[in-house]
């Protein structure tokens, strides 16, 4: 049966990301450093060629794509943007630390949401919506590898909700330019709402002259 491999990738960082500030909706564009970070990057591992990149509108991701697929067609997806932080965002953890609706807010909870903002329910079934979207454009257009830059929220979301096997979230949190990679089927994803979570990505650079032999 086919398979669809995606590579999942969080954005480079953004001066908020450096200054430890919350930022969801905030569109800022990369930092001068997070941009460096992911061309350094790009010369120390491998990142696989894909037939499309799906992208969160936000500044960050989209220049994230143009840095690490420069050659590559990108679409936005609208469902793949950050979870809105409502009265978080633009806001430091020192800031908070005090208010007793953010101590609530780190307690958890499904339904639980930053005051104006947005709940990990609601979360979850826009990061359906969005997956089952590239899913199927991807099986229509018959693209068998594609990218998705998105917010390390999104990713680890995904992973935790549709992802087998299951794994700890705190194991799934991706550094900038960097993520997992997925494989799914039609019939998986149409019966189960599930994908297989492949490993890491990037991919460690194979040395030059390294030999290699098949036993074929």
């Amino acid at each position: 049966m086919k398979g669809y491999r995606i590579s999942l990738l969080r954005h480079g960082m953004t001066e908020a990301n450096e200054k430890g500030i919350y930022i969801g909706k905030t569109d800022l564009p990369l930092s001068s450093k997070g941009a460096s970070q992911l061309c350094a990057k790009m010369d120390e591992y491998d990142y696989p060629t894909v037939h499309r990149v799906y992208s969160s509108p936000l500044k960050r991701c989209t220049e994230t794509a143009e840095i690490l697929f420069p050659s590559t067609e990108m679409c936005t997806v609208d469902d793949l943007r950050e979870l809105d932080l409502g009265a978080f965002e633009n806001k430091s953890v020192d800031e908070l630390i005090n208010r007793e609706d953010y101590k609530k807010w780190l307690r958890g909870g499904k339904d639980n949401r930053p005051p104006g903002g947005e709940s990990l329910e609601e979360l979850t079934a826009r990061t359906y919506k969005a997956l089952h979207e590239i899913i199927m454009d991807m099986m229509n257009d018959g693209l068998t590898h594609c990218a998705v830059i998105t917010h390390a929220g999104l990713i680890s979301n995904m992973l935790s909700c549709f992802g087998l096997p299951k794994y700890d979230p705190k194991d799934l949190n991706a550094a900038p330019g960097e993520g997992f990679e997925i494989i799914v089927t039609a019939q998986m994803w149409l019966n189960s709402q599930a994908f297989e979570i492949l490993g890491i990505v990037p991919y460690d650079k194979i040395p030059e002259d390294e030999d290699y032999y098949s036993f074929e």
